[in-house]
């Protein structure tokens, strides 16, 4: 960690000794730090986004002007699907992506397409996802995990459809972690499809599945529109869960290791702005609403992003974990032990056939090198002291990185031949 602050430090030390007192100028650091020998390889950047509440930091750091701040131009590309995503990024189209984490390590292993080297350059937010079940389902009792299992149960394997996003999202992991902990094994009881979030509630209106787990707006949209309730949040599932990152090919790191670093301090600033108050919050709800972003109303936006929920069967309340998106910096850290969660979950559902190299892939992986540089360039972020964090989920399971095998191999339920 210090090798990384110190080389930030020195070319800092180097660019203030030749500008002397006028370093004192606001924004003229950042300026400096972007024109020297630190100056961006790529001054124009192209990075993708899925219609999501948590591409937030990417509209904010290209409408704001905290792109320009680091000496890069954003180029946001709104994209169709993970898919969409997943195939711009590996063949150059794009140059990083809002993208889901699960996605960037099934790009990495092979699992999700055709083996390619990414990076994770940082965690765009946490927390603020949710499962939505069918008010076909509210009907006949099925509102929580009991009574859904009995559902469930008293129909022929397969006979309920359910949603995510992607075959190794994060979506598909909550979605899959849920139904087990209720006794419901999500392969062998329901069957699962993949449907791009902008499409879930009109899949379910149809009556194509009777739940899904997408990101906001589209679970609240789900309850405005009364076809469906909120059965769960993600963070029900996992308090502060890691949810979108920063992806990218590690070959484009390697060749713009200072747009990478701008990169990522720019949409840290993002995040840093959004949490700095209610009323940014609100702005940036107003933000994305726009056309150009999720093209929807403002109210399904608002209440989410603030914390606010309603289930939209009786209950409303302020959620302890809303979607997170700075935390003193805390939340854009590529924790190592983030990582390796989403490998013991490849591993229990059988995607990987053998046991991996947990922590090695994850290192590989997450960039935390290119993060603690931007973080000093960002300036008053404390990085964490451990590459790891621990966490319980919703079963009581403790995950904080140690035996990753002997914790994919601890759950009742798993997938046969796994």
């Amino acid at each position: 960690m210090g090798d990384a602050f110190s080389l930030s430090r020195r070319r800092l030390l180097q660019a203030g000794a030749a500008l002397g007192g006028a370093m004192l100028l606001p924004g003229l650091m950042h300026s400096a730090w972007a024109a020297g020998s630190d100056k961006p390889e790529q001054e124009t950047v192209r990075v993708g986004f899925i219609p999501l509440t948590d591409c937030a930091p990417l509209a904010i750091a290209s409408l704001k002007g905290f792109d320009k701040k680091y000496g890069i131009t954003l180029v946001p590309s709104k994209e169709a699907s993970w898919a969409a995503v997943r195939d711009k990024l590996v063949n150059g189209e794009l140059d990083a992506a809002h993208v889901l984490y699960g996605l960037l390590y099934g790009l990495e292993l092979g699992i999700a397409s055709k083996p390619q080297a990414m990076a994770n350059l940082m965690t765009l937010n946490r927390n603020g996802q949710a499962i939505t079940l069918s008010a076909e389902l509210q009907e006949k009792g099925g509102t929580d995990l009991p009574a859904l299992k009995k559902l469930i149960g008293q129909s022929a394997p397969g006979a309920y459809t359910f949603a995510h996003t992607f075959p190794t999202g994060t979506h598909a992991m909550w979605l899959y972690y849920w139904l087990a902990s209720g006794g419901i094994h999500p392969f062998d009881d329901v069957r699962t499809v993949v449907v791009p979030p902008p499409q879930m509630v009109m899949n379910m209106r149809i009556g194509n599945m009777v739940g899904f787990c997408v990101g906001e707006p589209w679970n609240a949209r789900a309850i405005n529109d009364r076809i469906g309730f909120t059965a769960a949040t993600t963070q029900d599932i996992w308090p502060e869960h890691p949810e979108k990152v920063l992806g990218t090919r590690r070959e484009w790191v390697e060749q713009n290791p200072n747009t990478s670093r701008a990169l990522v301090a720019a949409l840290i600033d993002a995040a840093r702005w959004i949490e700095a108050s209610a009323e940014n919050k609100r702005e940036t709800a107003q933000i994305l609403s726009r056309r150009g972003w999720l093209n929807t109303k403002e109210q399904y936006l608002t209440g989410r992003m603030l914390g606010e929920y309603d289930n939209g069967i009786g209950r409303r309340w302020q959620d302890a974990h809303p979607m997170r998106f700075y935390a003193e910096g805390e939340v854009t850290f590529p924790w190592i032990s983030d990582g390796m969660w989403f490998l013991t979950q490849f591993r229990r559902w059988g995607l990987l056939k053998t046991e991996p190299d947990y922590q090695a892939i994850a290192q590989r992986i997450n960039r935390t090198d290119i993060w603690k540089e931007a973080a000093q360039a960002v300036g008053g972020i404390t990085p964490p002291s451990s590459l790891f964090r621990s966490s319980t989920l919703m079963d009581g399971t403790v995950w904080n990185g140690s035996d990753p095998e002997g914790y994919a191999r601890s759950f009742a339920i798993q997938r046969r031949g796994a």
